[in-house]
């Protein structure tokens, strides 16, 4: 076979990567006009509210700049030869810089709260509701442009907010921050069919591109995109903190509990903590290849190898990137086959987009 025909490439971007770019970009667009619309009514109203939760959103834009970028640098590097698996994994480390942005602000907001428990100030009821309410309808716009299928609310999710707490009098409202073909190489000690490198494409998968669906498997979920989920969280977690501070105005002004603002600010603080924690476990695990991510997948390929005279002696099975996942197995078998046997063994495992296999025979 010429050798053109074994040439492959490793991009492992995950299903709809430019449309996600696109509506993040949508979306820092979006909150950026916010924030501008916030700061000139508030220097022409002479509104401080407006103005802080205008510079405040500045950090909400900046934040979702750090999902943008991770896009963009992984489509414009996907085919660099210096990263040996592509830049599928690049949107698990923004995530995970993002998960790590949100313990910050929710310890933040936390220790804000209860310092408000000690010492309350006065709140502008009406105008603190207004703006509020105009930061939760940023949020759920935001949250509609970057929903995907993938992502589930009662999983555990991360967000990062700064919300509808008061602060010297003035409230700010929460705002949006913001299968391939796997290549089995089959290696013998001997000069027999098991011994050369095949680098066939997988029926079934499509290998080097980045818009079609890899649905995986439920237990670890390789096609989730991270980079977004981040991104959505961080609106969610905002549009928490915005109900949450829209219903504690509404108790104090109606019945003057002040007390109620630090107290919605501590819930809102530890339901972003866990949410965060919940990012920071998963993308930590996709980035040091953690097994907790694939191992249903480690699960299907031993079922579909391993026979009474065929074992798998070395596995080893890691995410490159969103619906994509990466293997190496090492065979040891009385009656060796070519690399064309177990390749076609592994054809259909949805998911798995890189596949290196070593053939060892063994005396019976």
């Amino acid at each position: 076979m010429p050798t053109e025909n074994l040439v492959h490439e490793h991009v492992f971007l995950g299903a709809g990567h430019r449309r996600n770019e696109r509506r993040v970009w949508l979306v820092i667009a979006l909150t950026a006009t916010m924030m501008v619309g916030e700061i000139v009514a508030g220097n022409l109203y002479g509104s401080m509210a407006l103005v802080a939760d205008g510079w405040h959103m500045s950090t909400h834009a900046g934040a979702m700049l750090i999902t943008a970028l991770a896009y963009l640098y992984a489509r414009r590097q996907a085919r660099n030869p210096r990263f040996t698996f592509g830049t599928g994994k690049l949107g698990d480390l923004a995530g995970f810089a993002s998960a790590i942005v949100l313990a910050m602000i929710a310890l933040l907001i936390g220790w804000e709260s209860l310092l408000r428990f000690a010492n309350p100030v006065q709140i502008s009821f009406s105008q603190a509701i207004a703006v509020a309410v105009a930061g939760l309808a940023v949020n759920l716009i935001s949250a509609f442009l970057l929903k995907d299928d993938h992502q589930h609310l009662g999983h555990s999710h991360g967000g990062h907010s700064h919300g509808g707490h008061s602060h010297g009098g003035h409230a700010h409202a929460g705002h949006s921050h913001a299968a391939h073909a796997p290549d089995t190489h089959a290696h013998g000690p001997n000069a027999q069919p098991a011994g050369g490198h095949d680098h066939h494409d997988h029926t079934g998968h499509s290998h080097g591109h980045d818009d079609h669906s890899h649905h995986g498997h439920a237990a670890h979920k390789p096609g989730a995109d991270n980079n977004l989920r981040a991104a959505y969280l961080h609106v969610m977690a905002d549009a928490l903190t915005s109900v949450l501070a829209i219903l504690a105005l509404l108790a104090g002004s109606i019945y003057g509990w002040l007390w109620l603002d630090p107290a919605m600010g501590v819930v809102g603080a530890l339901v972003i903590a866990r949410w965060s924690w919940s990012l920071i476990r998963q993308t930590g695990l996709i980035l040091i290849d953690a097994t907790d991510t694939v191992s249903d997948l480690q699960s299907e390929i031993r079922e579909r190898i391993e026979t009474p005279q065929e074992t798998i002696t070395d596995l080893h099975v890691w995410q490159v990137g969103p619906g994509h996942s990466a293997a190496i197995v090492a065979i040891a078998t009385q009656n060796p086959h070519p690399p064309a046997f177990y390749k076609e063994k592994l054809a259909k495992l949805t998911g798995l987009s890189h596949l290196t296999v070593e053939v060892t025979p063994v005396a019976a």
